[in-house]
């Protein structure tokens, strides 16, 4: 799907969940009372920052305080716990990602949580996109086919950080590596609040991380931006090209959040919460406020969300199946 899709999706999908107006009826009143979402991440990355702008929103659409919950551990496992356990009446909501959703149970021998029949998948809401970048006080490459072939060239190889194993900033580098041929070697840490420094300092030789995260630091020219793993270039970076148009074709890698309720929960409230996430999409100056944040608003009906995640996770167990990665 093209960025110029994204424009139109909100208003479509609003239009075609407000065309069974009769099913929303069977919500009753919903919300009544206070709507807690589980937050699997610490406070401060990517998909915590996006559901506290979405959850703002929804407070002052629903007349109820959507209040966002951080219960972080476990790759996310710990958060997606609370979630499945709690009572599915409506009141209580799962931020999840393409980590708890698509990427964790190919990961991890075992769950506490079953992604595909413990959950109702409600609504996409975020999607950005990774990058490469390099230090230019410490790396002279200025496109990524050069990147590459310097990198060649070094005795001791390069090095790549993540936000830890398994996240797409680690399994999109163990892509990097194996499509490239390169001598990458992994250095895993606890997010990016880590990571950038040890890029600045020369001690990482490259990430493939979120956008969303390094987006000061892009501007400010402490990084440099080499390709995106995005399907179009990303609208705040114009010149930044895509990996495909970098010379890596079949290289694209986009990170998202969902709203996800217990398996049980009535339909009609499912659907209520995906309409609201629809019409919120298409308030002036949403889109502008969650791309300064780094992502873009991308709802989805829940047939659609369904659809979508079932493809993501049919897409990295093979990536996890090639990367060899193992939980730590």
């Amino acid at each position: 799907m093209t960025f110029a899709s994204y424009r139109n999706l909100g208003a479509l999908i609003a239009a075609s969940i407000f065309a069974s107006g009769a099913a929303f009826g069977q919500a009753g009143t919903w919300p009544e009372r206070q709507v807690r979402i589980v937050m699997p991440f610490p406070a401060g990355g990517a998909s915590d920052v996006m559901t506290r702008l979405l959850a703002e929103r929804l407070r002052a659409k629903l007349g109820q305080p959507f209040v966002v919950e951080n219960r972080t551990g476990a790759g996310g496992n710990i958060g997606m716990e609370a979630g499945v356990k709690a009572a599915p009446d409506g009141y209580t909501i799962t931020s999840a990602t393409i980590g708890t959703l698509a990427i964790n149970q190919h990961l991890f021998a075992s769950l506490p949580y079953d992604p595909e029949k413990g959950f109702v998948y409600a609504t996409t809401f975020w999607m950005n996109c990774n990058m490469v970048m390099v230090s230019p006080q410490h790396n002279p490459n200025r496109t990524l086919q050069d990147f590459i072939s310097w990198s060649k060239t070094q005795p001791k190889g390069i090095t790549y950080g993540s936000s830890g194993v398994g996240t797409t900033p680690h399994l999109a580098g163990e892509l990097f590596r194996l499509r490239t041929g390169t001598n990458a070697t992994h250095v895993p840490a606890r997010g990016a609040p880590q990571t950038i420094p040890m890029l600045l300092s020369g001690d990482l030789t490259f990430a493939i991380d979120n956008i969303a995260s390094y987006t000061s630091y892009l501007a400010s020219g402490q990084v440099r931006p080499l390709a995106t793993t995005c399907p179009e270039r990303w609208p705040t970076f114009p010149d930044v090209p895509t990996m495909a148009e970098a010379g890596m074709a079949d290289f694209v890698i986009t990170s998202w959040g969902a709203l996800v309720l217990p398996t049980g929960t009535p339909a009609a409230i499912v659907e209520r919460l995906s309409r609201a996430v629809a019409e919120i999409a298409v308030e002036p100056g949403m889109q502008q406020r969650f791309l300064g944040a780094g992502a873009r608003l991308v709802p989805r009906t829940p047939a659609e969300t369904s659809a979508f995640v079932a493809s993501e996770r049919a897409k990295w167990r093979e990536i996890v199946r090639l990367s060899g990665a193992k939980p730590q």
